[in-house]
């Protein structure tokens, strides 16, 4: 089955593949994950059954990894195309899950940009050039909220 027709299947990936990531899932969010070349092998956990015994995570809290990894790296890249000098960077990313008014499930991502060296107008001037070069960010925009909080040094 393919949704899409191939034209608009072909317009969806971008022109000039980098890489590509693999991963399979077995038993849904109670299930395993396992990338195709092996590096990642992790248990599942449903949101619901989350807790101090849990063993696993959950898929927020594999997109929200992802996210907040891309969004430093492009940080990294955005930070040196405007001069800044951030010094070291944390980005923690918020995936929620929930219900829209229509009953559809959504998620919402808060990130959170540290920079606590860099001043904070030009790590407001980077991250918003971040937000423009993170496939994550490009994904999500116009689909999904985003909130970005950026603290630096004041």
């Amino acid at each position: 089955m393919s949704i899409g027709t191939p034209a608009e299947v072909a317009t969806a990936v971008p022109a000039n593949v980098i890489y590509t990531a693999a991963v399979r899932v077995s038993g849904g969010r109670g299930g395993s994950a396992r990338s195709l070349t092996g590096s990642l092998r992790v248990d599942l956990t449903r949101p619901a059954q989350r807790g101090p015994a849990a063993v696993g995570t959950d898929p927020e809290e594999l997109f929200a990894a992802g996210y907040a990894a891309c969004f430093d790296s492009a940080l990294a890249i955005a930070a040196r195309q405007v001069g800044a000098k951030p010094g070291p960077t944390t980005v923690t990313a918020s995936v929620s899950l929930g219900q829209t008014e229509a009953g559809r499930y959504a998620i919402a991502v808060v990130l959170e940009v540290s920079a606590p060296e860099c001043p904070q107008a030009d790590l407001e001037r980077a991250v918003a050039l971040a937000d423009q070069l993170c496939p994550y960010s490009n994904a999500l925009r116009g689909n999904t909220p985003v909130t970005i909080q950026v603290d630096g040094h004041r």
